[in-house]
């Protein structure tokens, strides 16, 4: 495989809910910013050739200095973000190379995302036109109105969108200028892509692929990693 996608990492959000003070991409998890983690993984990922980061350069600077050399050497720029992640998305893919094919879109907020996995999804997006992890829910779902239960939902066939998503970049680009222009909003990239018809294949995601957002993702991501550590003998 070839480089053949630039991605995006959204990190302009606030992380007001994880109380660090810092934007939820600068937060430390394990010695090393969030943002750190997804752009070492990106500086790996085979499919990736131009890396552009969406959010404030100068809160971020330590997040980006501590980087690896090989995703320092793809990071082209960092883009302000925009007052929701649809608009941050939206700078970002602005900011993005015509000649790019495939625009990877991901969270810094998910920093266990592996290589293997960008990669898979811009495979897929590349031969489908969109793509995104996803993992299928386990849980049984209510339907609750004035706090009763008033429906169980059949689980089967459902599942919970995760971040890499991946997309042909004239789909993603079409699919924002509608979005805008209709004045419709979505917490994801591919919900702009279905509205417009378009098919999105999935890709399994594993189950580390946690998005941090409370303090309780982010004691579970450090148990992890102590948990990680000790398994390897120690090496990180």
């Amino acid at each position: 495989m070839s480089a053949f996608a630039t991605a995006l990492v959204l990190a302009a959000g606030s992380g007001e809910r994880l109380g660090a003070g810092v934007p939820k991409a600068g937060v430390d998890l394990g010695g090393r910013a969030l943002l750190a983690w997804s752009l070492d993984a990106l500086g790996r990922a085979v499919c990736v050739d131009a890396i552009i980061v969406v959010g404030d350069e100068r809160a971020l600077a330590p997040a980006l200095a501590s980087a690896s050399r090989e995703a320092r050497a793809r990071l082209k720029a960092v883009v302000p973000g925009g007052a929701t992640r649809q608009e941050s998305c939206g700078l970002g893919l602005a900011a993005s190379a015509q000649a790019a094919r495939v625009v990877l879109v991901h969270d810094a907020a998910r920093p266990f995302a592996e290589p293997g996995l960008f990669d898979l999804v811009a495979q897929a997006a590349l031969e489908h036109g969109a793509a995104l992890a996803a993992e299928p829910l386990t849980d049984t779902l209510k339907r609750v109105e004035g706090g009763r239960v008033v429906a169980t939902i059949e689980r089967a066939g459902l599942w919970r969108a995760q971040t890499p998503q991946a997309a042909w970049r004239e789909w993603l680009i079409e699919a924002h200028a509608r979005a805008r222009a209709e004045g419709v909003t979505a917490t994801d990239d591919v919900a702009l892509l279905e509205r417009l018809g378009r098919a999105v294949q999935i890709v399994l995601a594993p189950t580390v692929n946690r998005k941090i957002t409370t303090p309780e993702d982010l004691a579970w991501a450090e148990a992890w990693l102590r948990a990680r550590s000790l398994g390897s003998g120690g090496a990180r």
